[in-house]
């Protein structure tokens, strides 16, 4: 059976890695005062709009997921002939209306497929399930990841299945910006008063970051550290304290808004990369999603692992 992979660009994932594994993005666009961007999991361009934005300063965006046409129309003109069953795994739906497009668009595609699939000479039956990763950005990475191994090791669609109900209760990914200017921004917009002018006032004098917890479909801070520093070796030794009781999966996603040599540079990373060595854990890093970028700015980071064991930041 040809089974297939579909998430959104929320997913912070390499690029070879999502080539490799066939991975199939769901693109989702950027509007900003300079342009529009299209997020399709482009290195380059990801980390160009990096440099753009952390030149520009705080801005105002607006994010434009796939709609539930488009998608019905990419599975019907492709995927239901490229595959016989297609996971699709979206960003955590109290943060995004992926999922419910995805799965509405599920509905019509499950109804209409037959006819093109009939006409190819393909007469299997085509399954669709989907799936709210409960989590973003290294977490939804994790999760999306977990699944591509599977796949590579013939699973059974059951046993994919059992092991993302596991997934997304025990995936906990964190996310510590750089810098609170384009999180506040983007919050008073929204209207979320959770970024007030008192706290971001204090925070930006103090140096002090906020760290946020994305756990089984709820984000919520979860600490605030003194320096950027400090944190992010702080949630660098969490990862590996939770990979020497261990992991309920063998993989750990780290992702950078900005380049990701200069993560590969942190003293931090390294001891977690000889870890993971020692462990025969999968690390996996990239850059940042753009839409994890348009909410805390550049130069945030973030690490998702899996343990049954909920972490908590000292």
């Amino acid at each position: 059976m040809r089974i297939g992979l579909v998430t959104d660009s929320c997913c912070d994932l390499p690029r070879d890695f999502l080539d490799k594994h066939q991975i199939v993005i769901l693109p989702i666009t950027i509007h900003g005062s300079d342009g529009t961007f299209i997020d399709n999991r482009d290195p380059a361009a990801t980390r160009d709009f990096y440099r753009r934005q952390a030149a520009a300063g705080v801005a105002d965006f607006e994010s434009e997921p796939f709609s539930a046409e488009q998608i019905r129309e990419l599975f019907l003109s492709r995927l239901v002939l490229d595959f016989d069953a297609v996971f699709c795994l979206t960003v955590m739906q109290s943060r995004s209306q992926i999922f419910n497009h995805c799965s509405q668009a599920a509905r019509a595609i499950l109804t209409e497929y037959r006819p093109i699939r009939e006409q190819a000479s393909l007469n299997k039956p085509f399954t669709l399930r989907v799936f709210d990763s409960a989590n973003i950005f290294a977490g939804q990475g994790l999760v999306v990841a977990e699944v591509a191994r599977l796949i590579s090791l013939q699973a059974s669609n059951s046993e994919i299945t059992k092991h993302i109900e596991r997934l997304t209760q025990t995936t906990q990914g964190f996310l510590m910006p750089a810098d609170l200017g384009q999180l506040r921004h983007q919050a008073r917009r929204k209207g979320d008063k959770s970024v007030g002018f008192l706290s971001y006032a204090l925070g930006s004098a103090l140096d002090i970051k906020p760290v946020v917890r994305a756990y089984r479909g709820i984000t919520a801070p979860v600490a605030r550290i003194h320096g950027f520093n400090t944190g992010v070796e702080k949630l660098f030794s969490l990862a590996r304290a939770h990979l020497e009781r261990g992991l309920f999966a063998p993989t750990i996603c780290v992702s950078y808004g900005g380049d990701p040599a200069v993560v590969t540079d942190m003293p931090a990373y390294q001891k977690l990369k000889q870890a993971c060595k020692s462990h025969g854990v999968q690390l996996l890093l990239c850059e940042m999603s753009t839409t994890a970028g348009v909410n805390i700015g550049s130069g945030g980071v973030a690490i998702a692992f899996a343990s049954e064991i909920e972490a908590e930041l000292d």
